[in-house]
């Protein structure tokens, strides 16, 4: 319907444009919002504000040529001029209808739109390091990450989604350094553990995976020098400390306790975000840039540039040039590349594949990571606009009105799968789409598993469970719903039942905005007024009571509503129940 109407006004403008009154090279936008105030109209639009200087008119004066070239329209009640020349837009009863019947007639496609045109976008989201679990703030960006996905296919955006394996580097020979020296005490050895090792329960579980499968096969008489020799507190005594245990066991014995680490780890993760109702088009490995000479040859690219330099032996690149606060190593003194190097690559591999807008989703702290990557980028002579960063705060738990303390250092944090099973998906996926993600989310365990009108998930798929309630009644009672098809909608006169037909018909809006701005979070916060007027609605009146054709109206005002709670629902990744 506001397409409609905003066509209605796009050929008043070009009637004004044929009559000379505004320039016709005058780019026009006409953007149409939902007015807060019921007086201001169903929809309102500034447009004579923003062309009455090139119009050379006062903008109410502009205001009413428009109206007054407007065509006729049975969807258009009333058009009015307000304050300083807005034009609110009152609707007729049978766009009410109208709307209703097209929520009927599409189903599951109701509020689809096409504001991506196609548009490729790459989301890459979680990218958890595979070095233990996923916790409950890489929830929070899993939950984000494929909702807006889900969001953007359904705006018409060609939408693929990554997860990036963090498979190579320090991190990953720390990780197999921890199993081996768990595997050392499982073979009867005590080394010493350093607490900048990771300590979690599942270090332990994946050395025993590797102890029962080769028994004491990398058992070395000089293991626990190695590991007696070192400080406990020390990262560069650390990062000795896997160097020596590398060059002690070799390439294939080092292979062997990361890649039993990774291959439980990751598997791990796929199936607790399969669990979470996330799934991604790709897996995508970092050791494969290396293995596929990607970052060599694109750190080569970059030397053709003036963005990079050598100093001290090392490769640097001139992130200052981009709003950096100093430039960034690329290539350390012994050769080695430094992270940067492989996201600089992986991302230069994105736009290479034919994507034009990249989104990545990162934890808060990395915000000062953004200008480095979007430097390199530019450097390379790609538009840094068109990639962009998600920020996602960490959620803080709360049960029995008290903070859930969590360490991911010491092994001890709250995982995933552990929030799944405590309050489950549904209640997990809504209470982080509620949010922006650059918001701070305090997450209630004791609100989320209630089952009250307090608790936003319940509330909302109450209202769908209630609906299907009824029809579930009128079966019994056999009414015949076939007959509901095809209802006289105007017969809708009640003030809730208009206010209710007026949300529903807002939704293909939500979507386009939360597509666009890529913020989700507006479909949780619209549910829960879909929600809100149906329990209103349902409290005030006794639906199946009402006469023949009044109740069949009433029926099918219900079922759109159902409808809309179930597409909003399935957009988040929530179930729309149908008993409660």
């Amino acid at each position: 319907m506001k397409q409609q109407i905003i066509e209605l006004f796009e050929q008043a403008v070009g009637v004004l444009k044929e009559e000379g009154v505004i320039p016709r090279r005058q780019r026009v936008q006409v953007r149409f919002d939902h007015p807060r105030q019921k007086s201001h109209g169903d929809l309102a639009t500034n447009v004579a504000l923003s062309l009455a200087k090139a119009a050379g008119l006062q903008p109410r004066e502009l205001a009413q040529r428009l109206i007054d070239s407007l065509g006729r329209s049975p969807y258009v009640r009333r058009v009015e001029i307000a304050g300083p020349g807005f034009i609110n837009v009152f609707l007729s009863s049978l766009s009410q209808s109208q709307i209703l019947q097209q929520i009927l007639d599409r189903g599951d496609n109701f509020g689809r739109c096409d504001v991506g045109h196609g548009e490729k976008v790459l989301i890459e989201f979680v990218s958890a390091n595979p070095t233990g679990p996923l916790h409950v703030g890489h929830g929070r960006g899993a939950a984000y990450g494929d909702t807006l996905a889900r969001v953007m296919r359904f705006a018409g955006y060609t939408v693929n989604t990554e997860y990036y394996v963090n498979d190579a580097g320090r991190q990953m020979d720390i990780l197999a350094l921890s199993v081996w020296l768990r595997y050392l005490e499982l073979c009867g050895e005590e080394p010493t553990f350093p607490p900048n090792c990771y300590q979690g329960d599942y270090i332990w579980d994946i050395a025993a995976t590797v102890h029962r499968e080769d028994g004491k096969k990398h058992l070395y008489p000089m293991a626990d020098v190695i590991a007696a020799g070192t400080s406990p507190h020390s990262e560069k005594a650390l990062d000795a400390m896997t160097a020596d245990f590398k060059s002690t066991l070799g390439e294939d014995g080092y292979k062997r306790f990361l890649q039993a680490a990774l291959d439980i780890l990751v598997d791990d993760i796929r199936s607790d975000l399969r669990e979470f109702r996330v799934e991604f088009d790709r897996w995508f490995s970092e050791r494969s840039l290396y293995d596929s000479n990607k970052v060599n040859l694109t750190i080569n690219k970059l030397r053709q540039t003036d963005y990079m330099y050598e100093r001290d032996g090392a490769l640097w690149f001139r992130a200052t040039s981009f709003g950096d606060e100093k430039d960034r190593v690329v290539v350390r003194e012994s050769g080695a590349p430094t992270y940067l190097a492989s996201d600089i690559a992986y991302h230069q591999d994105k736009f290479d594949r034919g994507f034009t807008k990249l989104i990545d989703v990162w934890g808060a702290d990395h915000h000062g990571y953004i200008d480095r990557v979007k430097g390199t980028l530019a450097a390379l002579g790609n538009n840094p606009d068109d990639f962009i960063v998600a920020l996602v705060q960490f959620a803080t738990l709360y049960r029995g009105g008290e903070k859930v303390s969590m360490s991911t250092r010491g092994g001890e944090f709250v995982t995933l799968r552990e929030l799944r099973q405590e309050v489950g998906t549904d209640a997990a996926r809504f209470f982080y789409a509620q949010r922006k993600p650059e918001q701070h989310l305090d997450f209630d365990l004791d609100l989320a598993k209630s089952q009250s009108t307090d608790n936003p998930v319940y509330y909302v798929q109450y209202a769908h469970a209630r609906v299907c309630s009824v029809f579930r009644q009128a079966k019994q009672r056999k009414i015949k719903l076939e007959d509901d098809i095809g209802s006289d909608f105007g017969l809708l006169k009640e003030e809730a039942e208009k206010e209710l037909a007026n949300t529903l018909a807002k939704f293909p809006d939500i979507i386009a905005t939360a597509a666009r701005n890529l913020e989700p979070h507006h479909i949780v916060y619209y549910l829960r007024d879909v929600a809100n007027k149906l329990h209103t609605y349902y409290n005030a009146h006794n639906i199946l009571a009402s006469e023949s054709s009044l109740r069949s109206a009433r029926l099918n005002l219900i079922r759109a509503t159902k409808q809309v709670i179930a597409n909003g629902l399935d957009l988040i990744g929530v179930g729309a129940p149908e008993r409660m």
